[in-house]
């Protein structure tokens, strides 16, 4: 059976015949041998046809086609026009050699010609890309490193700006910049509280909360100049005017030494820099839920944004954490706990990350492990239709909440719940219909469109209808005037006929 070669090169696509092999042997070991002389290797392997890529952007369409497995266009017309043909019903007498086995079966669907991928083919191809340049005459020298080259870089460029453009990368980097800002936030808080105790201590014992603690250090500055004017202003901030006037007078019978205006200038910078970072931790926040709710609403709305954006940051993207099964997802985060429990057969891990979702706290302890398993799989369920439905909606991460909560009845007071079908198909059915309706709406306003455009159409011309008429008058008009005009001109030329002939 004779055997062609296919292959996928930056300046195009090249068919080879490998004929003669048992020259070599069908034997892998004898093919490496045989690759680096190409002399005995030329023998074997033979140029067919090779078609070349049309421009850069063509030659970056083909490769990503081949990269995903499926094939173009322009490979079948380039491989029924130089292949032999087959008749029908008749199996053919030759075979496909591809390096990657997802093409292979594409080819084969589409056209019926026999494909395989193993060591032995891998083997002709890598001699083919070894003296791939003595193969095409036509090259000049450098020619085939250009292209590679230019074809790698667009070909990472296109990669980068798909990365980029898939949101999931921006929840990573924003929930792990959210941890970061939190333990950066706390440590900076209480380096303030250190601080500026010095100087006030007794206000460590009236403001508790770190955020408001840098607020009121900044806007007091020196304790010493505290007096009731102070207070609507203190107010604002701890919005408790007891509390205002607790600082007050704690503040003229404060136990703290005195600081210099140098001192108190750097500790005031420090908490301004405190109350940015913990504003801009605000801001990151709402961007992160906003982000959720574009990327995986179903998810956030199931379980929060917090505990979502943490399990699509562990698993490494969205379409990561839809490939793993419901008992993975389970455990996700709790692996070291996992790997200690087999290897020392202690009792392995009920929860990760799921954990932090207030489902598990509300259930009692005995049922904490099964509410965790059922969360799970619908975590699961959430992923998966986040990251391969159509359409985003929060409608499927609704209905699953419910179920959730419908178990934690079911363990606590024995209501039997739901069944997932019923509530899938009730969700479908929901949709169905605000999109019967959507139709609807659309279709309304399209018609109050037309009619709108056929009232200005009727208008414009009546308008023009009118125009003509009117234009219609005047001419009319005009040529009455010139015809009585004329009638009076060859009535006096007749009255001056008849005085002359009386003359006579």
């Amino acid at each position: 059976m004779a055997m062609y070669l296919l292959y996928e090169s930056s300046s195009g696509y090249g068919l080879f015949e490998a004929h003669g092999l048992d020259e070599i042997g069908q034997n892998t070991e004898a093919v490496r041998s045989s690759v680096s002389d190409l002399s005995r290797f030329g023998r074997v392997v033979q140029l067919t046809a090779f078609h070349p890529s049309e421009s850069a952007l063509d030659a970056l369409n083909q490769i990503n086609a081949v990269s995903e497995g499926y094939m173009s266009d322009e490979l079948r017309c380039f491989l029924e026009l130089n292949l032999p043909k087959v008749k029908e019903g008749k199996k053919p007498k030759f075979s496909l050699g591809v390096s990657e086995p997802k093409i292979g079966s594409c080819i084969f669907e589409a056209t019926k010609i026999p494909c395989q991928s193993n060591e032995f083919v891998h083997e002709l191809l890598r001699g083919v890309r070894q003296h791939f340049d003595r193969f095409i005459k036509d090259l000049k020298p450098g020619d085939l490193e250009k292209a590679q080259l230019g074809l790698a870089h667009s070909y990472s460029r296109a990669k980068v700006k798909f990365n980029v453009n898939r949101v999931d990368n921006m929840v990573i980097q924003a929930i792990f910049m959210l941890d970061t800002l939190d333990k950066d936030i706390n440590s900076f808080a209480m380096r303030v509280r250190e601080w500026y105790s010095w100087h006030f201590p007794e206000l460590v014992k009236i403001v508790n909360d770190n955020y408001l603690y840098a607020r009121v250090s900044k806007m007091i500055e020196d304790k010493s100049k505290l007096s009731e004017e102070h207070i609507p202003m203190l107010t604002e901030v701890l919005g408790d005017e007891d509390k205002a006037k607790e600082v007050v007078e704690a503040g003229k019978a404060s136990m703290g030494q005195d600081l210099s205006p140098l001192d108190l200038m750097n500790v005031q910078t420090f908490a301004q820099k405190v109350i940015e970072l913990a504003d801009y931790r605000k801001k990151l926040h709402d961007y992160l839920v906003a982000k959720m709710s574009d990327i995986a609403p179903n998810l956030a709305a199931l379980i929060g944004d917090m505990v979502g954006a943490r399990l699509i940051s562990h698993a490494g993207s969205l379409t990561n954490l839809a490939k793993c099964p419901s008992s993975t997802l389970q455990i996700l985060g709790a692996e070291k706990a996992l790997f200690r429990a087999l290897k020392t057969r202690g009792n392995t891990p009920k929860y990760g990350l799921i954990f932090h979702s207030s489902f598990i706290g509300r259930a009692a302890a005995k049922n904490k492990g099964r509410i965790a398993r059922y969360l799970a799989n619908k975590c699961s369920i959430a992923s998966r239709i986040d990251c391969f439905a159509d359409s985003s909606t929060t409608a499927f991460g609704e209905k699953l909440r419910e179920q959730v909560e419908e178990r934690l009845e079911f363990y606590d007071k024995g209501v039997a719940p739901r069944k997932n079908v019923d509530v899938m198909k009730e969700v479908m059915e929901n949709l169905d219909k605000k999109d019967e309706g959507e139709e609807k709406v659309v279709e309304a306003s399209e018609k109050k469109k037309k009619k709108e455009k056929r009232k200005a159409e009727e208008k414009d011309e009546e308008e023009v209808e009118e125009e003509v008429k009117s234009k219609k008058k005047k001419k009319s008009k005009v040529v009455e005037e010139e015809t009585t005009t004329d009638n009076g001109h060859s009535k006096k030329k007749k009255k001056k006929k008849t005085k002359s002939q009386d003359d006579e």
